[in-house]
């Protein structure tokens, strides 16, 4: 699919090295054709990797879709250049009058804070209740799924005693849902993360269903709003190399840390990562893409409510 990105972002040469079709944004407005507009709040330290980690997903499709990246006034990157987020993204004050087809909101490395501790908690609140009336749908990662599902329906978070950190199996509890077109009874997804939301609380809003879980990682996916709002607390995005570079990062830093499960080949980090969940996450994408922002998405952006 042609994929359009703001001039001159580092992802678009990345990408190009492996084949994806993506173009900047001069070339984009040659073209007589309504694009998807998708809004990414990212808020991830490592946003150039993260950036090109949903880039790579989003273009797996015919769908001609146009990013714009969404940051926080109440919150300074400390791991991105100045010059790339001023070079690439927008405030949401400025981007409040706009409405998208569909929205992308990331995880973020604040999950052992209290959500009301976070510093831009306040702001964040204002995002997600802005999304419901500017955005047909929205999908919420790992911490932002959890926040999420705290600030609309109350569902608590709990500390894990341990990282839940690996590849894990999954399985669909609805195999016929639009969301899970094409995928297998089992799938994999990568998960790195300290806490966790919990099935019981879930169940008790009628509101919310668990589309997916595993045994070991527990509640997976949780749709509301007949689609409007995905809430994954997975890393289906990530790269192969994502968990390998935060493991070692950890070790070098003499961090608790455990081997990420069902990552490397016969569990030996100098034997290399076996990706077994890339398939997948492809689909997962293009599915929402689909199903839940092209088909539902009125022609006119205006119309969304």
């Amino acid at each position: 699919m042609p994929l359009t990105l703001p001039d001159k972002l580092p992802a678009i040469e990345l990408l190009k090295e492996e084949n994806i079709f993506v173009m900047d944004t001069s070339r984009a407005t040659q073209q007589d054709i309504r694009p998807l507009r998708i809004a990414v709040l990212n808020l991830m330290p490592l946003k150039i990797t993260t950036e090109t980690d949903l880039v790579r997903l989003l273009s797996n499709t015919p769908l001609q879709v146009e990013i714009s990246l969404m940051k926080i006034k109440s919150h300074t990157s400390k791991n991105t250049p100045v010059e790339h987020m001023q070079a690439f993204y927008t405030d949401f004050e400025q981007m409040r009058h706009m409405k998208y087809d569909g929205m992308i909101i990331t995880g973020a490395p604040v999950e052992h804070m209290e959500f009301e501790e976070v510093g831009y908690w306040e702001e964040i609140k204002d995002i997600f209740d802005w999304a419901r009336t500017h955005v047909t749908s929205t999908l919420y990662i790992c911490w932002a799924a959890q926040a999420g599902l705290y600030h609309h329906y109350g569902v608590p978070k709990y500390p894990l005693d341990k990282k839940m950190f690996g590849i894990f199996p999954h399985q669909p509890l609805l195999p016929l849902h639009p969301i899970f077109r094409g995928f297998d009874d089992t799938f994999n997804v990568p998960h790195s993360r300290h806490t966790e939301v919990r099935a019981a609380d879930i169940l008790k809003h009628k509101e919310l269903t668990i589309l997916s879980h595993s045994e070991e990682a527990g509640v997976h996916m949780v749709m509301a709003r007949g689609g409007r709002e995905f809430f994954v607390t997975g890393h289906s995005e990530y790269s192969p190399l994502t968990l390998d570079t935060e493991y070692r990062r950890d070790l070098n830093k003499g961090l608790p840390i455990e081997m990420p499960r069902n990552y490397y080949r016969n569990d030996d980090p100098e034997q290399g990562v076996i990706v077994s969940w890339r398939a997948h996450a492809n689909l997962l994408f293009s599915n929402w893409l689909n199903y839940f922002v092209y088909q539902e998405t009125p022609y006119n952006i205006e119309e969304i409510k």
